[in-house]
């Protein structure tokens, strides 16, 4: 087997574990967007209800979640490593694909970062999954030690900040990836994913240091990132830094 197809193989498992689609370009290029100036007010309701309410249902499927490791803890029948074994899948699911519980469109695609001009130090497209893998893997180990440094409970300010987290982080791909609004991405990016990232860890350490170091190399990648979009944004036009309106044009 040559280098190229190992290289095919490990970049169609990451993109699967993750979720990421390659669109075919040809579709890419059917349509085309004009911008106006004028602020998307229906785009920032919609952002915004769509956040909330991504917060509010894994809120409660937090609580939904303390109830059944509950049940498990209190079963003498388990052994006891059963309740951190479920816990641990838990957070793995929430961190590789928080997206579910999300109204918005959060399809995870290349189509974005492939098209728009981008600096010469940007990784290169494969990078990002891989990169979301490891981070999911610490986000998981961190998580797992903050939910037993609480006593198995799940409906604890660490956590719920932690969910916050995740959905904002959705909504900016949203905002970004599929709705390439290169402006808007950039203080969403910033307000968002990058300052709740340094909130969460801060609060990790503060409940358990160790799992605050581990978490912390989110901090810094979200920092590349939040960099990236901003330059992404400088080398595209610099639109206005708020949701256009927009209307698609078939070709």
């Amino acid at each position: 087997m040559n280098q190229s197809n190992k290289t095919g193989i490990i970049e169609q498992f990451v993109n699967t574990v993750m979720g990421v689609k390659t669109l075919n370009k040809q579709n890419s290029l059917n349509t085309s967007i004009a911008n106006t100036q004028e602020l998307d007010i229906r785009a920032v309701l919609v952002y915004t209800l769509g956040t909330i309410l991504q917060i509010l249902v894994m809120i409660l499927v937090l609580l939904g979640m303390e109830k059944l490791v509950m049940l498990i803890d209190n079963n003498s029948s388990f052994p006891t490593w059963v309740s951190t074994l479920f816990t641990g899948l838990f957070f793995a699911l929430l961190s590789i694909r928080s997206r579910i519980f999300s109204l918005l469109d959060n399809t995870r695609s290349r189509q974005t970062y492939d098209q728009v001009i981008r600096p010469r130090w940007s990784p290169p497209p494969l990078a990002f999954p891989i990169v979301w893998m490891i981070i999911a893997v610490l986000r998981v180990i961190s998580s797992v030690l903050i939910w037993q440094q609480m006593n198995h409970q799940f409906l604890v300010l660490p956590l719920i900040l932690f969910v916050v987290h995740l959905a904002l982080g959705d909504t900016w791909n949203t905002i970004f990836t599929v709705e390439r609004r290169l402006g808007a991405a950039v203080p969403v990016v910033i307000l968002g994913p990058w300052l709740s990232a340094l909130v969460v860890t801060a609060v990790y350490w503060q409940t358990n240091p160790v799992a605050g170091m581990t978490l912390s190399f989110s901090c810094v990648w979200l920092t590349v990132a939040a960099v990236l979009v901003f330059r992404i944004w400088q080398l595209n036009g610099s639109e206005p830094l708020y949701p256009l309106k927009i209307k698609t044009m078939e070709k």
